[in-house]
């Protein structure tokens, strides 16, 4: 059997690329390039004409869709650009399907920052049938994205898969990202490039942590799987939330000087939602998934590569 021909939005971001290396000599899969002819280009995936010339050059099986704005912070800054990408931009990208291949599986990258104020109501793990309250712009966008290709999906207009990823870090992350900015600090301590004092803001927040090679797997055990998948959402956690200082304090258990913390003001902001944690039974039970990386052996991994920049 030919294998499926798999189209990557956003492969050259974080979790892009991770997946393209995995994907690389899959026998199921093949890599098809989201190209735009007309510029020989990847398309602004806000541009729906770009994207459906994309979508009909690369002909894809499968789709996974991860470009957008992905800090929160950044989509903060410009809310017109972040729902233009995450909200627009998947539109654009679900319709060209519908028009061209309504056969192929879309599979999309979402956010657990769709259940915001959720969170706070309980119990926790929360399940995907949690109501979807947004507390910002970033939020905010992924959860209307969420909404049209859930609907997309139960109607039978595209195969779609509704991904909500907690949060996860690796090596190769930027330092937008707590356990990246904390250990980019290490390692410019470790080198000299700053004092042996870390600054930090709330450690106080817990969340639900994975390594982005568990990730990874679930995305594509999503491409593979037998479908129909008909717009199912599923939760990528592990139910197991994790404090933020704890983090910290792994990586500084891996540290080779001594280091101290200090608060920076600046860095600080109280904690809105105290505690997010999402149950991860869904995507076990469909997809045979279940996290495997333990979040000390990450810690490590992110740290190792900061080093050896």
């Amino acid at each position: 059997m030919a294998p499926l021909r798999l189209m990557i939005t956003g492969a050259n971001g974080f979790v892009g690329r991770k997946v393209t290396e995995a994907v690389r000599g899959h026998e199921g899969l093949e890599l098809v390039d989201f190209i735009d002819d007309a510029t020989g280009a990847s398309p602004d995936i806000a541009e729906a004409s770009a994207v459906e010339r994309a979508v009909l050059v690369a002909n894809p099986d499968r789709v996974l869709h991860l470009a957008a704005i992905a800090a929160p912070r950044q989509a903060q800054a410009d809310a017109s650009r972040a729902w233009a990408v995450n909200f627009s931009g998947t539109l654009n990208l679900a319709q060209a399907l519908i028009k061209h291949r309504p056969d192929a599986r879309l599979v999309w990258s979402g956010s657990s920052e769709a259940y915001g104020a959720s969170f706070n109501r309980g119990p926790l793990p929360l399940s995907e049938t949690s109501a979807l309250e947004p507390a910002n712009v970033y939020g905010a966008t992924k959860a209307a994205a969420d909404i049209a290709l859930g609907q997309l999906g139960r109607s039978g207009a595209l195969d779609t898969v509704v991904l909500r990823p907690f949060n996860h870090t690796g090596a190769g992350q930027a330092a937008d990202y707590v356990v990246p900015a904390f250990a980019a600090q290490i390692a410019a301590i470790e080198k000299g490039e700053q004092e042996p004092v870390l600054k930090v803001g709330n450690l106080d927040a817990l969340r639900d942590f994975l390594d982005v090679e568990d990730v990874v797997a679930l995305y594509i055990a999503a491409l593979l799987a037998e479908g129909p998948v008909g717009g199912e959402a599923y939760n990528v956690s592990t139910g197991q939330p994790v404090r933020i200082g704890d983090l910290l304090e792994g990586l500084l258990s891996a540290a080779r000087v001594k280091i101290s913390v200090e608060t920076d003001p600046a860095r600080y902001a109280p904690n809105a939602v105290p505690v997010a944690s999402g149950n991860p039974d869904k995507a076990r039970e469909r997809f045979g998934w279940a996290s495997k990386i333990p979040i000390q052996t990450t810690l490590k991994s992110v740290l190792e590569g900061l080093r050896a920049l």
